[in-house]
């Protein structure tokens, strides 16, 4: 499973080299209503793209559900898309997600770049080759790992994205910084997430795709090691489904960040990790993330939640916890009382 990722110097030149080494009769382009608006002008003037097809989707994650990927599939089939046909993604993670899953099922599979528009789906969702759609009110209930052949990577979009945005895909450096060393953890923690050196930022982003990268490369299917990215998701996934269920939705990000508190703590209290590197980091994210509110009658339905999670291979939750900044210890599990212990710890934290 390998994916060409290109950081790009120049969007349009890099985007026609990139066309010109791949054997397509057709290009289709998949947008949203935002993408559409915002980032479409920055390809004007390609002449590869003046034939193609624009299925344009709503956006928001709310949309990234089966209905949306039947619209995406039926426009394909009723505009003559063929198993050589090619799919440009151009979004955030909900469209790279639903884009590279309708492409790896469409005539049992055709070919798709992605082009990420904000900071999560360059750290997160658009590297990896993890691609699907949520159902029945599960995140990524539905899916399959499968690599877009070209990932590129443009900064420029990032100037436009509004600070929650931003966080958002903040939150998943900030896990990628843990799972690596303390040196880039050090970076991410000092970062100025308010006043963004647009040029750093580029060079954490680059040096966090990689991490990333480097992991997926041994395990592309999530067998084993690739597990560690999912540090913060377990609970944080819960806390996202809930967030939708209480028509209180939150970003993806922000449920992660949420989540690696539980699970820092989780880590503390069962790896050995260390108390001040747990305060650093948690106070980091009260700071700028704020709050989720839920209460303890509210516990059971998170566990729940947590239950249903992909890593999980019994009937206990599975979890990565750290027993030190780069040092991970995935399948990791913990009884329903330790979970509920680690949410009393974001309650008494958060206040």
């Amino acid at each position: 499973m390998s994916q060409q990722i290109i950081k790009c110097r120049n969007l349009t030149d890099d985007l026609r080299k990139a066309l010109q080494t791949i054997d397509y009769n057709r290009l289709f382009i998949l947008a949203d209503e935002n993408t559409n608006r915002l980032c479409m002008p920055l390809l004007a003037g390609l002449p590869e793209l003046n034939d193609a097809p624009l299925i344009i989707i709503k956006a928001g994650d709310i949309n990234k559900n089966i209905e949306t990927l039947s619209i995406v599939w039926k426009f394909l089939s009723d505009n003559g898309a063929t198993r050589k046909s090619l799919l440009l993604n151009l979004g955030g993670g909900m469209l790279t997600d639903l884009g590279g899953f309708a492409a790896a099922t469409f005539k049992r599979g055709i070919r798709f770049i992605n082009i990420p528009t904000t900071l999560l789906a360059v750290v997160d969702a658009a590297v990896g080759g993890k691609t699907g759609i949520n159902f029945n009110g599960l995140k990524n209930e539905i899916g399959t790992f499968s690599p877009a052949e070209i990932v590129l990577i443009e900064s420029e979009f990032f100037k436009t994205l509004d600070k929650e945005n931003f966080l958002s895909g903040y939150a998943e450096m900030i896990k990628h910084a843990l799972l690596e060393s303390e040196k880039e953890w050090q970076k991410i923690m000092s970062f100025n997430v308010d006043d963004v050196d647009y040029g750093t930022l580029k060079d954490l982003m680059v040096t966090s795709v990689g991490i990333k990268e480097k992991i997926v490369e041994q395990d592309p299917t999530e067998k084993g090691i690739r597990k560690a990215l999912n540090l913060g998701h377990t609970i944080g996934h819960a806390f996202e489904s809930l967030s939708y269920e209480i028509n209180c939705p939150v970003l993806h990000g922000y449920a992660i960040a949420w989540g690696l508190v539980c699970e820092l703590y989780l880590s503390f209290k069962k790896t050995g990790f260390e108390q001040n590197k747990l305060t650093k980091t948690i106070r980091f994210i009260k700071e700028n993330y704020g709050i989720f509110r839920f209460d303890c009658k509210q516990y059971d339905r998170l566990y729940e939640l947590m239950q249903h999670d992909k890593k999980n291979e019994s009937a206990e939750v599975n979890f990565t916890l750290l027993s030190d900044i780069g040092n991970i210890k995935i399948n990791q599990t913990a009884s329903k009382e330790e979970i509920f212990d680690a949410l009393d710890f974001y309650h008494e934290y958060f206040g």
